[in-house]
């Protein structure tokens, strides 16, 4: 088997925000990054302290939402400095991770 360096990201980012459509749009139709996947949490809450739930009670339609996604590290840099100016400071992480390839 051999693996494969790529770099993950996390990016948080609430329902309300309205960002999730253009993200998705930007990785997959301009970026055309490996992987991505969209999470939306039952609970939560950011850099206000907020509560977001789904519990019946509230029935918010403002939960969090995180986006990963994987690539190349060169090519993850480059979106990253786009990406700069449209997500909140403190909102992405990334990492180094090893993904499997098919020696073909």
């Amino acid at each position: 088997m051999k693996m494969v360096e790529v770099t993950m990201v996390r990016i948080y980012l609430s329902e309300k925000s309205g960002q999730l459509d253009n993200l998705i749009k930007r990785l997959h139709d301009w970026e055309k990054v490996r992987g991505v996947s969209v999470f939306r949490a039952i609970t939560g809450y950011g850099e206000n302290g907020d509560l977001h739930t789904s519990s019946l009670a509230t029935l918010s339609l403002d939960l969090p939402l995180v986006v990963e996604f994987f690539d190349d590290p060169q090519k993850v840099e480059n979106i990253l400095e786009h990406l700069n100016n449209t997500i909140k400071p403190r909102h992405m992480v990334k990492w180094s991770a090893w993904v499997n390839e098919s020696e073909e």
